[in-house]
């Protein structure tokens, strides 16, 4: 079994061969959001005129650099100078980058996106000048968008498995746990718990076999980080995994993908089988007495499998519905054995926290919550894309600096934020902090990372509705308080919506909102009555304009009624990542 200095070795030298060969690299951007806007017919093109022209060129698929509205994203990398980077590509625009940039070095034609790298290129600003990067400090997506996701030398050469390397040769297992808890890091999928502690649970646990389990379910409207990173770096996440499993002393680790997701199905699995190849995974993992499995299982299409008993469920071949607590994962999980379940994202997080050390970590961030969080910026904003900023700035920073805020004409309205279960917020919650408590105390959650911005044409109201829509239609159905809850919650919001509304419906919303929380087995009832409660807070106005008056403020109301039949079509676009079609 090779150590890791010569697996580093080997690593370095192939990526001096990509970046310092005689060679161009043009890297395109082809996760989903690159895909979605034409990536796949700029990477034909590419292919198609080099060949034309014999010009050599190695020719990579990246994953999202998170400049979602900049799509297709295309960057050549000419020896001896800095990456350029090209933005909304079309195939029509192949063949002028090839002559004039490629093959002479000239930059004309279209305007260049920005440059990265030491050499500045006339005329052309740093990439990380820009609003979209200015603000932003990478560490789960420190690698997306630069490394082919499908070599694991390049994720290597990048520093991908110093972490693990620290951990089994230079530290113990219960050091790994102290460096993760003394990090501050805390769940990224909405619970917000402390993750070291929650490995600390499963290491009391008697094994093997214990399992590591990662949700990467990710159904949440307006979230798609998790898919992100699966689609650009999933060695980072396999690294956080075999961190965990040796801190805890699990011997398999199971990656939870909802079935459909075709991008990150296929990332992850030819990143498990390189890891296999590389001796990153399996026995003796690096020459050492540590060994540890990895495989993907695929979810159902269901909102509430996302819910870590519903995926514990899923692998044992059942319907993903929640189980009841106790007994709790880290005693019984799946097959009835010892289990964690943690994101993506805070798995993700693991390499570079034992890298880099714990107090690195907890410099970054405010109070509580240190380090940082990836935003899925999306709705009525300049600059919809996946950004990672330290916890702390503000949603304001967020909307208008890096988003470039709503098109010119247009104010913004409200904001959602934390899935369908979270919170609506006014104007006025533009200051508020990402920070965990801060955010709860305005009646919002950061969850899962999805910022939803809807500007003044939209009706809180209407809102509202669609939220409560999509989280009647999700319900499992298992637990009485939940099924008949949401299902009356909704009628009730149609009702207001369609101007039919009466007073004692907004008295009569809290009842059953309370009842849900105080009865339903999961997350999903519990916190269903969530949304209505946050649009009561800053929109009981429009609310009471709609009962009261009989009238939509926003001139949007009434609206069709959603049923069964409409729903599902609505249910999946609401699923749908934020397009990669908005002006720059």
């Amino acid at each position: 079994m090779s150590s890791y200095s010569d697996l580093k070795q080997r690593a370095d030298e192939h990526w001096q061969s990509l970046v310092a060969g005689d060679r161009p690299w043009i890297r395109v951007g082809a996760a989903m959001c690159g895909h979605a806007a034409g990536a796949s017919e700029v990477l034909g093109a590419l292919r198609a005129e080099l060949a034309a022209r014999g010009a050599e060129a190695n020719v990579a698929e990246v994953g999202c650099l998170g400049l979602c509205f900049a799509e297709p994203l295309v960057d050549i990398l000419r020896p001896g100078s800095s990456r350029l980077f090209f933005d909304n590509v079309a195939p029509g625009d192949v063949p002028a980058l090839i002559d004039g940039y490629l093959l002479s070095g000239a930059v004309r034609g279209r305007e260049p996106l920005g440059y990265l790298g030491d050499a500045p290129i006339d005329g052309v600003p740093d990439l990380n000048d820009l609003p979209g990067m200015r603000l932003q400090e990478r560490i789960a997506l420190r690698n997306a968008g630069s490394i082919a996701p499908g070599d694991v030398l390049q994720y290597v050469a990048n520093g991908g498995y110093a972490g693990l390397n620290k951990a089994l040769f230079d530290m113990d297992a219960g050091g790994v746990i102290k460096e993760v808890t003394d990090s501050g890091l805390r769940g990224r999928g909405g619970a917000a718990f402390p993750t070291g502690v929650k490995w600390s649970f499963l290491v009391r646990s008697p094994g093997p076999p214990k399992y590591i389990l990662c949700n990467c379910e990710e159904g949440d409207p307006g979230a798609y980080n998790d898919k992100g990173i699966l689609e650009s770096d999933p060695y980072t996440l396999l690294e956080g995994m075999t961190i965990a499993g040796y801190a805890t002393g699990a011997s398999n680790g199971f990656v939870f993908i909802r079935h459909g997701h075709d991008g990150p199905i296929v990332r992850t699995e030819e990143a498990i089988e390189q890891a296999y190849g590389a001796g990153l995974l399996g026995r003796n993992i690096l020459g050492s007495d540590f060994s540890f499995d990895v495989e993907v299982s695929l979810t159902g299409e269901s909102y509430v499998a996302g819910e870590e008993t519903a995926l514990m469920e899923s692998i044992e071949g059942n319907r993903s519905m929640p189980r009841s607590r106790p007994p709790f994962p880290a005693a019984a999980g799946v097959w009835g054995k010892p289990s964690n379940i943690n994101n993506v994202k805070s798995l993700a997080y693991a390499p570079e926290i034992i890298s880099r050390g714990s107090g690195w970590f907890s410099s970054l961030g405010v109070n509580r919550s240190t380090g940082t969080a990836i935003i899925c910026l999306s709705g009525a904003v300049r600059r919809p894309g996946l950004y990672e900023v330290p916890m702390g700035v503000t949603l304001r920073q967020i909307v208008d600096e890096i988003g470039g805020g709503v098109p010119e004409g247009r104010s913004l309205r409200l904001l959602q934020t934390g899935g369908p279960l979270g919170g609506v917020l006014g104007a006025d919650g533009l200051d508020i902090h990402l920070d965990f408590e801060e955010m709860s105390e305005a009646g919002a959650i950061l969850g899962s990372g999805g910022v939803i911005v809807a500007d003044d044409t939209a009706c809180p109201v209407d809102v509202t509705r669609i939220l409560v829509a999509f989280c009647q239609y999700e319900s499992c159905g298992k637990c009485f308080p939940c099924r008949l809850g949401m299902t009356h919650l909704l009628e009730v919001v149609e009702r207001i919506a369609n101007l039919e509304g009466r007073v004692s419906d907004l008295g009569l919303m809290e009842t059953v909102g309370q009842t849900m929380q105080a009865g339903s087995l999961c997350g999903h009832g519990q916190l269903g009555f969530n949304p209505i409660k946050s649009a009561l807070t800053h929109f009981e106005a429009d609310f009471r304009a709609h009962i009261e008056e009989k009238r939509c403020p926003a001139g949007r109301c009434p609206m069709p009624k959603l049923t069964p039949r409409n729903m599902r079509p609505f249910a999946d676009e609401l699923r749908r990542p934020a397009a990669a079609s908005a002006a720059p």
